[in-house]
């Protein structure tokens, strides 16, 4: 692979690019939020157009010149930076951000892949519908970079991950072809969806530039409450409940432990509990309904019939739209005290519902067999999706668990692999865990991943050394 830093490279793919196109790399395309690693990159290009995109593409394919697309910058397992081997060209996204269209009637909204989730929700909610990917980035993340990992975020129970929200991809694959897939379509069955291919290859497949992307209605009401739950048992219970008396109502459904109060206590003592006392275990559960449905009520017979079968203890209803925004800045600013208190292992795993109090319940026993260590269990319980992340005891730094790193990491993903789990839920592979993948994956699957990538990218450009070894 040739290093993207050779001065002819560069010189003859600025001379086919607007003047500008092409810049030097400054700090933030080589660096990721956790902080453990810092990437390589000759150059940044700041395409404008897919015509631009196509040029850059090919380019580096006919050189072999590695290319690792930036999005926002928030993934959390290496995808967006490449930390050895020769220098790649960077090539960001972030200026193509138009609106290709709205279709009110088909409720279809097509963005470039530049656009920041945050305004492609902005852009839905003008024209009166709902876009309901939604993450604690969402202020920084693109869409091509969600669509790439195939992002999860809090709403998925509802809606779906974020595959499920789309209608159609426009793509520059690696040969500098664009694959023009912006059908708006709810039915098309003419062999392989090549969409539905790109979307979670992390761009190690081809570069989205595009999507089509459904929308929802808005909700006429949507109604948050913190209740306090005895157990993961008794939690799963109240998701089962809660989907039977609310069918389809159910936005959000999260698991929150103990130690999330007690991180945000220690690192953000201004975010604080709204009970008595803090729970063990608790559930953030959010409605949305359509209008003529009175909320409060409905939340009041869920939490009266879940309260007769022993499922809650306590909670709160907010009143209002303050209250509602004061109960998730405690679910959203979690991960935040996570990272003020440093994590020995962090994991971002999924289970078979039914599987996820056995897991609870037998993981600290693999730990224990490592060393102390406390442990903050929260997530998306309403898909199965848990953050499982290990930390140092109190008083104690995660540097002093560094040779147990990866034993920590393994004990928890032998568990989850041995209970029919995933070691990646919505993060996606990147760089992280490419052996994590071939310790856990299905050999028949990992052949095909394999044929695929060569396939279509066989001189192997496309963000070389993520989800599959380069």
């Amino acid at each position: 692979m040739l290093n993207a830093a050779d001065d002819a490279f560069l010189a003859t793919l600025g001379a086919k690019l607007p003047h500008g196109t092409l810049r030097p790399v400054d700090a933030r395309y080589l660096t990721e939020p956790r902080g453990r690693w810092h990437g390589l990159g000759a150059a940044v290009a700041l395409p404008r157009t897919t015509a631009e995109v196509a040029t850059i593409v090919a380019a580096c394919n006919d050189a072999r010149v590695g290319l690792v697309a930036w999005g926002g910058g928030t993934g959390l397992v290496g995808g967006q930076l490449q930390p050895s081997g020769p220098a790649p060209l960077i090539l960001s996204l972030e200026r193509m951000t138009a609106t290709r269209g709205l279709y009110p009637t088909e409720a279809v909204l097509t963005v470039e892949a530049g656009a920041i989730l945050s305004d492609v929700q902005s852009r839905a909610a003008e024209a009166g519908f709902l876009f309901p990917l939604s993450l604690a980035s969402e202020g920084s993340a693109r869409i091509g970079g969600l669509l790439a990992c195939n992002a999860g975020g809090l709403n998925v129970l509802r809606y779906g991950n974020a595959r499920d929200l789309v209608l159609g991809v426009e793509a520059v694959m690696a040969d500098g072809t664009v694959f023009n897939g912006l059908k708006r379509l709810r039915k098309d069955n003419t062999g392989y969806d090549l969409r539905h291919l790109l979307i979670g290859s992390e761009g190690t497949l081809g570069i989205i530039t595009a999507a089509s992307l459904r929308l929802f209605p808005r909700p006429a009401t949507a109604l948050t409450a913190l209740l306090v739950t005895p157990s993961p048992d008794t939690a799963l219970r109240l998701l089962t409940l809660s989907q039977n008396l609310l069918p389809g109502m159910i936005s959000a459904f999260e698991l929150i432990h103990r130690t999330g109060f007690d991180f945000l206590a220690e690192t953000m003592p201004q975010i604080t509990c709204p009970l008595p006392e803090v729970p063990e275990w608790s559930i953030l559960i959010e409605l949305g309904l359509p209008a003529g449905l009175d909320g409060e009520t409905l939340m009041a017979t869920l939490y009266g019939e879940a309260d007769e079968a022993g499922l809650v203890t306590d909670g709160v209803i907010a009143t209002s739209g303050q209250q509602s925004a004061q109960l998730w800045q405690i679910r959203e600013m979690i991960p935040e005290a996570n990272r003020h208190i440093g994590a020995v292992s962090s994991h971002d795993i999924s289970l078979p519902l039914s599987a996820i109090p056995d897991f609870i319940a037998k993981a600290p026993a693999e730990l224990a067999r490592i060393d102390r260590f406390r442990v903050n269990c929260f997530g998306h319980l309403g898909d199965g999706n848990l953050h499982y992340n290990v930390f140092p005891e109190r008083g104690h730094k995660a540097s002093e668990h560094e040779a147990q790193r990866d034993a920590v990491k393994t004990a928890i993903h032998d568990l989850v692999d041995s209970m029919g789990g995933s070691v990646s839920a919505e993060h996606g592979i990147g760089r992280l865990k490419v052996k994590d993948l071939e310790t856990y994956g299905d050999p028949a699957k990992l052949a095909a991943m394999r044929a695929i990538k060569t396939a279509l990218d066989p001189n192997g450009i496309l963000n070389p050394g993520a989800v599959l070894r380069a």
